[in-house]
């Protein structure tokens, strides 16, 4: 049976993403790889990175790190970066949807494979909004009322697979999944495997010194 495995935030740390890998018995061909986004940028090996995901023929969703390496041409390799521009900002799934930041609440599922260019920099940044999906001005300190986590006014019928919240670490609530548990920062490398509803742990990236 095929898997959808899920993986939070890989920020450029290839060697934890093949322990985690390994840990989770996963097999190219059959199952399938679901990187929540913010694939390169802080760790030691971003071009490693890209090389794996697309070896293994992956289905990540772009985040904001990844934006920002495409528009600064810092993704050398011009078959890497023609693979990474060609990845959407929302995955859609029969039962769930796959997102790097988070949703509008006032998003409908039909819209999402037509983001503008401001919506999609919303999908790959929020973090707290208010009911009608306003951003505070910085999302640290936390703002207090009347902003919450966006999945607080998310209503989809979908439950939804996101990373991009390293301080808020593993999420696990009916309507979502949050998958960024620090990697990067010397925290776990995380994946959710949809079918078993399993999550399975590695440790991150440990900064050399």
């Amino acid at each position: 049976m095929s898997r959808r495995v899920f993986v939070g935030d890989l920020q450029g740390c290839r060697e934890p993403l093949e322990r985690l890998l390994a840990a989770v018995s996963f097999v190219p061909g059959r199952d399938r790889l679901l990187p929540v986004g913010d694939l390169v940028n802080k760790g030691p090996d971003s071009a490693g990175v890209l090389a794996l995901l697309m070896q293994l023929g992956a289905e990540p969703v772009l985040g904001n790190h990844d934006l920002h390496w495409l528009a600064k041409g810092r993704v050398v390799d011009p078959a890497q970066r023609a693979w990474l521009a060609a990845q959407p900002t929302v995955r859609v799934f029969d039962d769930l949807l796959m997102v790097h930041a988070g949703l509008h609440p006032h998003w409908r599922e039909e819209q999402l494979a037509e983001l503008d260019a401001e919506q999609r920099h919303y999908a790959v940044n929020v973090r707290y909004c208010d009911p009608a999906g306003d951003r505070p001005a910085a999302d640290w300190p936390p703002p207090g009322p009347p902003f919450r986590p966006w999945d607080d006014f998310y209503r989809g019928p979908k439950r939804v697979v996101f990373g991009h919240w390293a301080r808020r670490g593993l999420v696990v609530r009916p309507h979502c999944i949050g998958l960024d548990t620090g990697c990067v920062y010397g925290g776990k490398l995380t994946a959710w495997l949809a079918e078993e509803d399993r999550i399975v742990q590695v440790e991150g990236w440990r900064r050399p010194g």
